[in-house]
């Protein structure tokens, strides 16, 4: 098993909540109510949560020898909403079935 995909998959899903939370929550909260700080909160941790992912993509790229077609993939899923839930599913969750067989 490996655990740099157990990681990657962890930190995708992740990514993708605080993708959601500040573009639904914390997005309406500063503009809507003139609460700036929850852009500026929310708004670092999905900066660190994409980088995690992005490292941890880079990293699982080297160790699998995946493409670099793939690993743009998965940059552009981190810039779409709900991208990584669906890179997830399509491409992670095959490989991860893949190595446990």
């Amino acid at each position: 098993m490996n655990k740099t995909l157990r990681w990657l998959r962890i930190a995708g899903i992740t990514e993708g909540i605080s993708f959601l939370v500040l573009m639904c929550i914390a997005m309406p909260l500063k503009y809507f109510y003139d609460q700036p700080m929850a852009v500026k909160l929310t708004g670092w941790l999905h900066g660190i949560l994409f980088i995690i992912f992005m490292a941890l993509a880079l990293i699982y790229k080297t160790e699998r020898r995946k493409t670099l077609t793939w690993l743009l993939l998965a940059f552009i899923a981190a810039l779409v909403p709900l991208g990584t839930f669906i890179f997830d599913k399509k491409v992670l969750k095959t490989e991860f079935r893949n190595d446990h067989v």
